[in-house]
This record gives C-alpha cells, sequence and structure tokens, in this order.
C-alpha cells in the first residue's frame, strides 16, 4: 500500500477582472512507496508546491482524490504521522529555537521526553549551540535547518520536504542530504520536491515529473 496517492488532481487559480484564470493542475496522479524515497521534480512555477498544499489541505482542489495510507481523509491520527518542511515557512521570531520545538509538539500533541527528542534533532541539524537564540537572530541557512528539526521532531513515519535544501550553503546541503539518508535507513517514507536532478539522482527510489500546464 503506497503511504500517498494521489488521482487525477486539478487546481485552477481564479484570474481578477483584467487576468486569466491561472490552471497549475491538470489531472495530476502519482503515487509514493512506503519506505522508500521519491523525488518530486519540475522547474520553478510547474506545481510542485500547489500540488503539496493541496496534498496537505492546506488549500482544496477543484477535483481528485488523495489518500493517505488508504485514508481518504486526512484525519488527526493521520497528520501525527506525517512531517512536513514546507519551502517557505513562517517563523515566530520571538522565540528561541527550542520554543519553537516545544510549540510544535504541543500543537501535535506528542507524548514523552520533549527535551530529550528536542536536544537529539538539534544536534541532528547541528543547532544544539543555538538552542538558546532567538529565530531572529538565526541565518536564512538556520532557519531551513531549524525547520528541519520541526519536521523530524515527532519521529514521523512519512516525511514530505518541499524544496529542503533552498538557501543552504554547500556544507548545510550535505547536512541535510545526510539526515534524509539515515532517515531512508530507519525506513521512513520521503517525499521531496527539488528542482535539481543531482540531488534526485543522489538521494532517489523513484520520481514524480511535473512538466507543468
Amino acid at each position: 500500500m503506497p503511504c500517498l496517492k494521489v488521482d487525477h488532481l486539478s487546481k485552477t487559480f481564479r484570474g481578477g477582472v483584467f487576468e486569466k484564470d491561472k490552471h497549475v493542475l491538470q489531472s495530476l496522479s502519482f503515487s509514493v512507496p512506503e519506505g522508500k524515497t521519491t523525488g518530486f521534480i519540475g522547474v520553478n512555477g510547474s506545481g510542485k508546491t500547489t500540488s503539496i498544499k493541496c496534498v496537505l489541505d492546506f488549500i482544496h482542489p477543484d477535483s481528485g482524490s488523495i489518500e493517505f495510507f488508504g485514508e481518504k481523509r486526512l484525519t488527526p491520527e493521520i497528520k501525527r504521522r506525517i512531517g512536513y518542511l514546507p519551502e517557505r515557512p513562517y517563523y515566530y521570531e520571538f522565540l528561541t529555537a527550542i520554543e519553537f520545538l516545544q510549540f510544535h509538539w504541543r500543537l501535535a500533541g506528542a507524548v514523552g521526553d520533549f527535551e530529550a527528542r528536542a536536544l537529539e534533532v538539534l544536534q541532528e541539524v547541528d543547532l544544539i549551540k543555538a538552542k538558546d537564540r532567538r529565530l531572529r537572530a538565526f541565518s536564512k541557512g538556520m532557519l531551513q535547518r531549524v525547520g528541519m528539526a520541526q519536521a523530524l521532531l515527532c519521529k514521523p513515519e512519512f516525511l514530505i520536504l518541499d524544496e529542503p535544501m533552498s538557501g543552504l550553503d554547500p556544507d548545510g546541503r550535505a547536512l541535510i542530504k545526510d539526515i534524509i539518508r539515515d532517515e531512508q535507513k530507519n525506513g521512513t517514507s520521503i517525499f521531496f520536491s527539488s528542482h535539481l536532478l543531482n540531488d534526485m539522482d543522489e538521494l532517489c527510489d523513484h520520481l514524480v515529473v511535473r512538466l507543468g500546464c
């Protein structure tokens, strides 16, 4: 059973008085097998982020069906099995890194030893020394890495990453790739978007290609 199945997904954004409608997705179908890494590749503007937002119910598609683990509703139980890193995450800049993770831990309704898990993921993304620093003082690359820490925090079965290496320097890119490889070894299902073929070649078992509408 795939952890994600998308069938004939379509989405159009309505234009204004002097603008044409924008057909972003037209009958998009794909699946993401469990325990594998699936790359979602396409040029900028081909609808990758819109597809992910539709999949996660942030925006509503015009037509089509979406299933997670065989379920047609994105229930709270299903959401707890998913980790997500958006392309352009929004951060409360007055929070420290550890407070940011605690906020998401509570939102997810997670149980267990938060402090131990938070320190573990901050170590994983090389931000342990910045755990008490406010996010407003973070560089773009550091913000991307703390976002990755948030996605990993609750030990998800399925990771959805939208351009996870965006804005990172070579060391940061290597770090995120190592994290993806570690998650692969642990059996995590991964779906990540990129417009870089080299990343897909290095990391992916399967590809979904967006050619644009």
